[in-house]
């Protein structure tokens, strides 16, 4: 079986970005709070969109927030 695997550096971002805080960043991205924790703890794959906006956000290519990893078995 397959397993698919988005993950993220938002967290480590948000800090070396002057300690942003979620609430900030959800502010900026048009989300809530509730949904930056999801993404960054990887219960929640956001929408291309959002990735897109989150990665403006940092002022990053969105290849250097989200990373997708595919193992196969």
């Amino acid at each position: 079986m397959a397993k698919n695997e988005l993950t993220n550096r938002i967290r480590r971002l948000r800090f070396d970005n002057g300690e942003m805080t979620q609430q900030q960043l959800a502010d900026r991205v048009g989300v809530t709070r509730q949904t930056i924790i999801a993404i960054e703890a990887g219960k929640y794959a956001p929408s291309l969109p959002l990735a897109f906006k989150i990665a403006r956000a940092f002022g990053k290519p969105i290849e250097n927030i989200f990373k997708y990893e595919d193992e196969s078995a």
